[in-house]
């Protein structure tokens, strides 16, 4: 087993840090989400947490870590008498974006439960994960329903298994650790809501702290077990914090005056239910304890605050978190009382200033810096063509002649675009597809191992050799060829190409703030339906990737606000340049299928004999198969229909902005998919 490195030896980031602490001081805090960009030392710190967690002690034998003075009564291993049991380390345990459901709940054998009627349970990753940490690097990649399985585990403190009337429940009470880099996709405000802390790391620009960060990793690579002995004596005292912490948490006293800053301070910042209120008081205590204090204090309250409001008050998908923290200083203030701030000692300090100080922060011997992985250059740092620079000045992108970029209009509830046919690609909320969650449409004999039984075709199976197998009782006997796999429908998340018209013309009683409000409010459609999403823009004499295929919806906004208009029409350059980039995503991802969204008003100049090429390149896209739309975006009493007829040569259809409204023609996406049909049986034809 690889020497991880110290948590002392880590540089800066004292909010990471701190928040990490407190959820090892008291889980019920409801664990960490970190957020950041890469290189910034999140799953170093999540690792070298482990061995900061004081051992446990569990029943010998027990696969899920029961306690020995208080077994868990529903035990699948048990039951098990009170006694003696063995001590071993608190496990850190990863979950793999890719795992599937059993391997994180776990798995019944059905064939087993059938024919001999007994519960055969082989534990998942909650079952190793109980009583010590569970880790999910990029949890924003993983599957909503696995998302959804472990937070509710991590909130229950248990897991339930059910297969076909056969349940199984253990117990599964872990510290949560999630990390994500916000450039790869956001998490659901739902799914954010239910991690107790969110903190947001970021490289540092000191050139001073970078340089100790290099020292020591380079000095942790050369010699991992040296480096780490000389932390050890650092590490034995945080180890031995935490513990104390936990004995003092029971004795924290959270005073009435403490509750009502909490009470306020969650509703000054207007978050949603009460989950806000019930983490910033574990939070609070838990820094008084880590403080060494029996006292909450209105620095623990801030504190608190600091740590789990900023990512409960997101309005909507394109919002940063964040906190006022000048509002949050005057909240406190007028809610603020005495009887929770004893002075025993007389000094002003509050009183009980533990290890750390008030506030509880980590005890840091170094230069103030950034952990050990820590490095690379920030895309979002980056000004986006078009966009301002910290001067406020405007950049005018190469070619000029363009006009600066315009203002979004507001964004609307769109009406559902799909993908025809049955698709097999990643879990989400668009197409129709082959899931493993979903509505059952048949079965089949399984490929590998059993996961979702249909109990009546298995039984159907079966019952023919019955006689031929000797059955001599009430009982059906079964054997593995009877056994069959249900086949599911579910819905898909999809590539969501968008192709953007970004010419003079687009530019024209300023259309283009109205054009920038579809194409955003179909981003924000795009996430919440779980797709990718990708952003082609043409203008000038050429068309450019301004956002290649990603997750991140909120960066194709960015890119979409900053986008300028002018100069002539290559649209044969943008459709040409949306099938380069389907070609490579096939070639990553081929099962995801991909959607193009046209927005323009169909005109296409400059060069020679620009509408029939743009009449190729669309018939290019068309012989391929690929479902597309095209929002027409012409205005005025004269209106050429040209957008129309670019749709004809894609296959597909067009609608108008305001036939893109959701309350607006209740056919559209019925005409979409008879359109793709028609269009994809006349190739067949031909």
């Amino acid at each position: 087993m690889s020497t991880p490195y110290p948590f002392t030896a880590l540089v800066g980031q004292d909010d990471l840090r701190l928040a990490l602490l407190l959820n090892a001081v008291s889980p019920a805090v409801g664990g960490v989400l970190v957020r950041g960009e890469k290189g910034t030392a999140k799953s170093t710190a999540v690792r070298a947490l482990s061995a900061l967690v004081p051992e446990v002690e569990v029943v010998a034998g027990c696969r899920f870590s029961c306690a020995p003075g208080a077994p868990d009564p529903a035990c699948p291993d048990g039951p098990h008498e009170t006694g003696p049991g063995t001590s071993r380390a608190a496990r850190m345990v990863e979950l793999p974006v890719g795992a599937s459901e059993d391997r994180l709940v776990g798995a019944l054998d059905i064939e087993r439960a059938l024919a001999e009627g007994v519960k055969a349970f082989e534990p998942g990753l909650l079952a190793d994960a109980h009583r010590g940490i569970l880790y999910v690097d990029e949890v924003n990649l993983l599957h909503d329903h696995l998302v959804d399985l472990l937070l509710d585990a991590a909130a229950m403190g248990a897991s339930y298994v059910e297969r076909e009337g056969v349940s199984v429940r253990h117990a599964a009470r872990f510290l949560l650790v999630g990390t994500m880099n916000p450039e790869e996709g956001e998490l659901r405000p739902q799914l954010l809501d239910r991690f107790g802390l969110t903190v947001e790391v970021a490289a540092s620009r000191e050139p001073d702290q970078r340089v100790e960060v290099v020292k020591r990793r380079l000095a942790y690579d050369d010699d991992p077990e040296g480096f780490a002995g000389k932390w050890e004596q650092e590490e034995s005292a945080v180890r031995a914090r935490i513990v104390a912490a936990r004995d003092l948490l029971p004795s924290v006293r959270l005073g009435d005056a403490a509750l009502r800053q909490i009470a306020a301070t969650c509703a000054a910042f207007e978050v949603d239910g009460m989950r806000a209120d019930i983490v910033m008081a574990r939070t609070a205590t838990a820094l008084a304890a880590w403080a060494g204090r029996t006292d909450v204090l209105a620095e623990d309250v801030r504190q608190a605050a600091l740590l789990a409001l900023p990512h409960r008050r997101r309005r909507n998908p394109f919002d940063a978190p964040g906190l006022d923290e000048d509002k949050l200083d005057d909240t406190l203030e007028e809610f603020g009382g005495q009887d929770d701030e004893p002075d025993p000692d007389g000094d002003g300090d509050g009183g009980g200033d533990g290890p750390g100080g008030g506030g509880g922060q980590p005890p840091q011997d170094a230069p103030e810096g950034n952990g050990p992985d820590a490095g690379g250059d920030r895309v979002a740092d980056i000004p986006a063509q078009g966009e301002p620079s910290d001067s406020g000045e405007q950049k005018a992108p190469a070619g000029g002649g363009e006009q600066a970029a315009t203002q979004a209009s507001e964004p609307f509830r769109t009406k559902m675009l799909s993908v025809p046919g049955l698709g097999e690609g990643a879990a989400g909320r668009r197409s129709r597809a082959r899931t493993e969650h979903g509505r059952t449409t048949g079965a089949r004999r399984p490929r590998g191992a059993l996961t979702k039984l249909h109990l009546a075709a298995t039984v159907q199976a079966a019952a023919p050799h019955q006689r031929a197998r000797g059955r001599s009782g009430p009982g059906l006997v079964v054997r593995r060829d009877d056994l069959r796999q249900a086949t599911r429908e579910g819905r898909e998340g999809n590539l969501v190409l968008f192709v953007v018209d970004a010419s003079g013309s687009m530019a024209a009683r300023q259309r283009m703030s109205a054009v920038k409000g579809a194409v955003l409010s179909l981003l924000l459609d795009a996430y919440q339906r779980r797709d990718k999403v990708g952003l082609v823009t043409f203008r000038g004499s050429s068309a450019d990737v301004a956002l290649p295929p990603t997750s991140s919806v909120d960066a194709a906004a960015v890119r979409l606000e900053s986008l300028p208009t002018g100069g002539r029409t290559p649209l044969s350059a943008g459709l040409l340049k949306a099938h380069d980039v389907l070609r490579v995503e096939r070639l990553r991802d081929p099962a995801r299928r991909p959607l193009v969204v046209v927005v323009t008003d169909g005109r296409a100049t400059g060069g020679p004999e620009p509408v029939a090429l743009a009449g190729r390149a669309a018939r290019l896209l068309a012989a391929e198969g690929t479902a597309s739309v095209v929002v027409d975006c012409e205005s005025g009493p004269v209106r050429l229909g040209l957008a129309g007829q670019l749709a004809g040569e894609l296959g597909g259809t067009a609608v108008t902005l305001d036939e893109l409204r959701a309350d607006s023609i209740a056919g559209l996406v019925k005409e979409v998919r008879q359109t793709q049909g028609l269009q994809s049986n006349s190739r067949r034809v031909a």
